[in-house]
């Protein structure tokens, strides 16, 4: 059966929980790979995306995979990838954004051995990481993206939920104003102070395991417990995520690039189980590359490389994942079904093929076969 796909943007596309961390690609479907079409938008240098060769495997190399089942139809007569086309209520607009700049980029660009350190743990934004959020947040808002979303999907990390709720969050709460709801961010989260953000007008603000940075040994990517959280970002909802203590996380193992693979596909199939069309997703470096290795074996290698390029931070890409698994129908809001009133409407090709029974039903009656 057909699985979803990631296609880089196409010109005039509108832009407007918990469990093991053992995952095996054999969780899932052989054919369960989607298509993605790519914007990008970047704020501030990298300072962790580097790809190191060898740290990744493609999706070519993963157990229970088969590439050909991955790959659209050639052109005829043509190894050239051909154009695809699906119904625009089976894809979905997501925004895919890296974090803004943490304290353990800084220490990790200047001695790699600083994501080892437990003074990074759950490290949170630098002031230079704040600045490009507010770059970023500017380009949402001028773009439309930001009143267009219906949801946005988080990391559960302190850098990445500041991220978040900075880009696509309210304004910041002026000292001294009440608010009638709580807050996506209490003030003084992190090390870089920062005002509270409100949660008036924005989308809702949900928490999820599946799109955590690469785990293990690194304490950056350990997150803190749910019970802290809540207090900081009271308004992101954690309910997707089952312990309150991180179990994920393992002190002397890292997660290997297949489970990484594996757990990428667990997450596109909870995207595609939502009701919402347009979706903002605030995840990490290591994560964001695995997760597009899955994607982009059929296309060009210019395409391929705008999906699969590492992310700087506070870099945005729009992505539409089209879903062709689909079995059963659903409603598309933006057709109509035509023919009311109705009235006639064979078209002219009726008469084609009209002419070709003719044809054979006159053969048969010469040649005796009828």
């Amino acid at each position: 059966m057909p699985g979803p796909r990631i296609v880089s943007s196409l010109p005039g596309f509108p832009i407007s929980s918990s469990g093991s961390s053992s995952f095996h690609p054999s969780h899932f479907s052989k054919s369960s790979a989607p298509v993605i079409f790519c914007r990008r938008r970047r704020h501030g240098a990298s300072s962790r995306g580097k790809k190191r060769k060898g740290t990744c495997a493609c999706l070519t190399e993963l157990p229970g995979v088969n590439p050909s089942s991955l790959v659209a139809a050639a052109s005829p007569g043509s190894m050239e990838p051909a154009p695809s086309l699906y119904p625009l209520h089976r894809c979905k607009i997501i925004h895919l954004v890296r974090h803004a700049q943490g304290f353990h980029n800084v220490a990790g660009e200047a001695d790699h051995r600083a994501y080892e350190s437990y003074e990074f743990l759950d490290a949170s934004l630098t002031p230079m990481g704040w600045d490009q959020v507010a770059r970023l947040r500017k380009h949402v808002m001028t773009s439309g993206i930001k009143e267009a979303l219906g949801l946005v999907v988080v990391s559960p990390l302190t850098r990445t939920m500041q991220t978040a709720v900075g880009v696509f969050g309210g304004s910041d709460v002026k000292d001294g104003v009440k608010e009638e709801n709580p807050p996506l961010m209490a003030e003084g989260v992190g090390k870089a102070q920062h005002a509270a953000i409100s949660s008036s007008g924005c989308p809702k603000f949900v928490a999820v395991e599946w799109c955590r940075e690469h785990m293990g040994i690194h304490p950056c990517d350990k997150r803190s417990p749910i019970r802290d959280y809540k207090n900081l970002f009271p308004a992101i909802d954690f309910s997707e995520i089952e312990t309150d203590e991180d179990t994920w996380w393992k002190c002397s193992s890292r997660e290997t690039s297949e489970e990484l693979h594996a757990r990428g596909r667990k997450f596109i199939e909870w995207i595609l189980n939502r009701d919402e069309k347009r979706i903002a997703v605030v995840s990490h470096s290591s994560y964001l590359i695995h997760l597009l290795e899955l994607f982009g074996e059929d296309c060009s290698p210019l395409v391929q490389q705008e999906i699969r390029s590492p992310y700087t931070n506070c870099e945005l890409r729009t992505v539409v994942l089209a879903d062709r698994r689909a079995t059963s129908k659903i409603s598309a809001s933006s057709d109509f079904p035509g023919g009311v009133p109705e009235g006639p409407s064979a078209g002219s090709d009726l008469a084609d093929v009209i002419e070709d029974t003719g044809k054979e039903l006159e053969d048969a009656v010469e040649n005796g076969s009828l």
